[in-house]
Order: C-alpha cells, then sequence, then structure tokens
C-alpha cells in the first residue's frame, strides 16, 4: 500500500521540489499540495493522507494550527514540520504540539523520505541538527548519564520521546498520573533537564523512543 503525503508550504518552488522528491518514491503518492490553512484543512478533510508535510510559518498563519484542527478531521494522519526554522520556541511548540516529526529544509531528499516512511509506522523522527541544537541550548554541564535512572524512569523517558503526555504514560505503563509525575521529575533531576521537552529531544537524540527494550 502506498504512503499518501500532502505538502503544506507557501513557497512554490520549495514545495516543487519536496514534490519532485516524493514523486521519484515508488510506494509515496502525493495528494496534493496547500499553501495556506484552509487549504490544508480541505485536503486533510476530504484525502485523508498518512502524512501530511507542514512549514511552521505560512504567510501570516503558521502551520501548527493545521495540526491541530488537522488531527479533529482525520485522526490518523501523522504530521512532520518542514521547516527553515529550529529555533528555541519552534521546537518547544511543535514538541508540546506532539509533532510526530521535525525535519529542515537543508536536509537531503533521501532523509525527508527516511522521515516520511518512518513517521508513517508511527515512530517519532527529528532532524538531528535540531536534536543537537535544543540540547546544547540547555546548557547543561554535564552529560546525562542515563545509567542513574531506575527501570521504570527509563521507561517514562523513552515514552517521553515518543510524545506521550502524563496520562498517555500512565495508560501504558499501568501506573497512576501522580506517579508519572513523580518519576518526570526525577528524570529531570537526574538527568540536569529543564522540562519533559528537553527530556524527550534527549531521548530521541539516544533513539530510545524507537526501542522496545
Amino acid at each position: 500500500m502506498k504512503i499518501k503525503v500532502i505538502t503544506v508550504d507557501d513557497h512554490p518552488l520549495v514545495r516543487r521540489g519536496i514534490e519532485s522528491a516524493i514523486r521519484l518514491e515508488e510506494n509515496l503518492e502525493l495528494l496534493g499540495s496547500a499553501s495556506s490553512i484552509d487549504e490544508a484543512l480541505s485536503f486533510i478533510s476530504e484525502c485523508r493522507p498518512h502524512v501530511a508535510l507542514v512549514d511552521l510559518r505560512l504567510n501570516n498563519e503558521h502551520g501548527l494550527e493545521i495540526i491541530r484542527k488537522g488531527r479533529m478531521l482525520s485522526e490518523n494522519t501523522r504530521y512532520i514540520v518542514l521547516t527553515s526554522y529550529s529555533t528555541e520556541e519552534e521546537i518547544r511548540a511543535a514538541i508540546k504540539e506532539n509533532v510526530d516529526g521535525y525535519v529542515l529544509k537543508e536536509a537531503l531528499p533521501e532523509e525527508l523520505i527516511g522521515a516520511i516512511h518512518s513517521v508513517s509506522q508511527g515512530r517519532k523522527y527529528f532532524d538531528p541538527a535540531v536534536v543537537q541544537f535544543a540540547m546544547e541550548l540547555g546548557q547543561q554541564k554535564n552529560k546525562p548519564d542515563l545509567e542513574e535512572l531506575t527501570q521504570r524512569e527509563f521507561e517514562v523517558l523513552k515514552a517521553l520521546g515518543r510524545g506521550l503526555n502524563n496520562a498517555g504514560i500512565a495508560n501504558e505503563l499501568y501506573i497512576s498520573e501522580h506517579t508519572v509525575k513523580k518519576h518526570v521529575g526525577s528524570i529531570l533531576e537526574k538527568l540536569d533537564l529543564k522540562d519533559r521537552t528537553q527530556a524527550a529531544l534527549l531521548a530521541v537524540s539516544k533513539g530510545l523512543h524507537q526501542s522496545n527494550h
């Protein structure tokens, strides 16, 4: 079965480049391209794509609005932020919105294609440059030592990397949300992280979000 994809970008040249890369892949099907929130939501509602590539900045609109509203129209669509920007604010906003992927436009076509495949299979994909940038912003004095974590804390960290909220983690690990909150606090303290966003990025950078062990 082909992976159905739509692109959302307000720059025609960029859009054409992305479209060309997708059309070269036999197992990807480009359903269409949009340049605004309304166009994108119309595509999502009518076509129910497997993956939507969404630019963060669309003229005076913001791409995350597409992701928020799109989830109500097609619950099985996964979202990859494809952008030129990787500021701390943008990264945090995207992770808070639980996007499935974050790729910079300077990435090679094969990296974008790989991200689409990963995300379509239910895995997260964050551009290594984004992960490194975000971790450096933490200005950590020491490299986090995962061996300091208990087995349960390690499981919680992996779940954070997959974008789960406290309720989702509690449901997956059969523990209370209160216990999850305590574990998250302990993880942040032990690894010298500022917040759960950094914890999620750390998990992604270590590949923990893809591990079943």
